[in-house]
């Protein structure tokens, strides 16, 4: 009986769907860890099967079976969105199997939507998806977060990998502190580095191999960044008239970094990049994963302006904030998610705004890469994916959620008028006179640059 009240005034709230990723049955982090830290969905996909390969209803089904078996006597966890549906590198190279692969991909799009999986995410880096150079930073509380040098992605590049015209890419200054700090290294930093650079996809236990790691580049040697753009528009134009169809949302998840590495294209790393890609298939399927620790690497990226600009066509969200130790040459690590260079109120409240407009429709969002941190220093887990540091960021940011929300709402209702809104819509307090806009107050509110798109929830 408590539960079922407790259920039934959780659901007359209005916020993000907040989610948390999992890697299947292996994962340290159990659904129930996921459950308990506040979590109404489950961010999941079928790692094991290949790339290419199409995701039968049986296999959705599988996953969702086990994502749903303690529903009937716990909170409720549901599969809300899929990261990711890979893109096979046939289709980033349009090499003659693309047609095929295309057909795969569609497929699998059709048996998730007879699921009822409505989110799908995916990303088009080529051969490599995240890249890091240390996956254990110490930070000044004790906690281990993921870090990014670029000096030292430069011995990895031009001393370990060795590769062919590498040197045309870095600054001399670069190249000498490289040479540098490469003579400096142990043989076991060495090896690190190495395995650090490549590391395969997030949640796999595989990562790839130096000797044939070349091999993969040079596919890419003729494929420019305009080639890669237009075969992501290609494969985008060719999928997103029938996820429209189906009801799903598609979601591009930005480059991570948000630049070339070891001489490969990137083509979704900045606002001009999306604007682009949104304008090449013109369906609001064709939409965003807006990550905010990705884009957040540039300073060039306004992350609320891009939230605002392209609002319709975010359907999932990564919130999380790095912090660019220096610039030249690049140094950031993954900072706690209220801290960083990423302005989260900013963000979070330009989310609200969008969901505001929607008519209180959450988007799924996920606190990504946490800290490694408490109990989870002694437990092995997959890289930026322990479960107590994104605990402590969901919390966060429910908490910021939560204040934005109510303090809206608690000034609005002290102000004590009617706000009439850019699109129309009037927001009414029937306990103060609504007679008029311009009351004592209003310009207060537009000095704070608050949207007037809230009302109370």
């Amino acid at each position: 009986m408590h539960f079922a009240l407790y259920k039934a005034k959780a659901s007359k709230q209005i916020y993000m769907i907040h989610t948390m990723r999992w890697f299947g049955p292996n994962d340290p982090v159990s659904l129930m860890d996921i459950r308990q830290a506040g979590c109404a969905g489950v961010v999941t996909a079928l790692h094991q099967i290949p790339v290419g390969e199409v995701w039968s209803i049986e296999d959705i089904q599988v996953r969702i079976s086990l994502i749903e078996a303690g529903n009937q006597d716990w909170t409720p966890l549901h599969w809300s969105v899929v990261e990711s549906l890979p893109v096979h590198e046939g289709i980033k190279k349009a090499l003659p199997s693309r047609a095929g692969l295309i057909e795969n991909y569609k497929t699998s799009l059709r048996n998730l939507a007879a699921c009822g999986i409505e989110t799908v995410c995916y990303n088009v880096m080529p051969v490599l998806d995240w890249s890091r150079t240390k996956l254990n930073f110490e930070m000044p509380d004790g906690a281990r977060a993921l870090r990014f040098v670029w000096t030292d992605f430069a011995v990895f590049d031009l001393h370990i990998l060795k590769r062919p015209g590498a040197s045309a890419d870095y600054t001399p200054e670069v190249k000498a502190a490289a040479v540098e700090r490469f003579a400096s290294m142990t043989s076991d930093e060495k090896e690190e580095l190495k395995n650090t650079a490549l590391l395969g996809l997030p949640g796999s236990e595989e990562a790839f191999q130096l000797e044939n790691f070349q091999n993969l580049l040079d596919e890419y040697r003729d494929i420019s960044a305009e080639q890669l753009r237009e075969n992501l528009h290609y494969f985008v134009r060719s999928i997103a008239p029938l996820a429209q169809e189906l009801g799903i949302n598609l979601c591009i998840h930005p480059d991570d970094p948000p630049f070339p590495l070891l001489g490969l294209p990137r083509v979704v790393s900045t606002e001009a990049d999306l604007a682009l890609l949104m304008k090449a298939s013109p369906e609001r399927a064709n939409g965003i994963t807006f990550c905010t620790g990705s884009l957040g690497v540039r300073a060039d990226n306004d992350l609320p302006k891009m939230i605002r600009r392209f609002a319709d066509r975010i359907h999932f969200l990564h919130l999380r904030t790095t912090f660019r130790e220096q610039i030249d040459p690049l140094i950031f690590h993954e900072a706690p998610h209220l801290s960083g260079d990423v302005d989260m109120f900013e963000v979070v409240k330009a989310v609200v705004e969008e969901e505001k407009k929607r008519g209180g429709e959450g988007i799924p969002m996920r606190p990504d890469h946490g800290h490694q941190m408490l109990d989870d220093l002694n437990k092995k887990t997959y890289p930026g994916y322990s479960a107590i540091g994104r605990l402590r960021g969901l919390a966060e940011i429910r908490g910021l959620e939560l204040a934005i929300r109510s303090f809206l709402a608690i000034f609005f209702m002290a102000c004590g008028f009617t706000l009439l809104a850019d699109d129309g819509y009037c927001l009414k307090f029937d306990l103060f006179d609504t007679s008029a806009q311009h009351v004592s107050g209003w310009e207060e509110v537009k000095q704070l640059n608050l949207s007037t798109t809230f009302s109370i929830v």
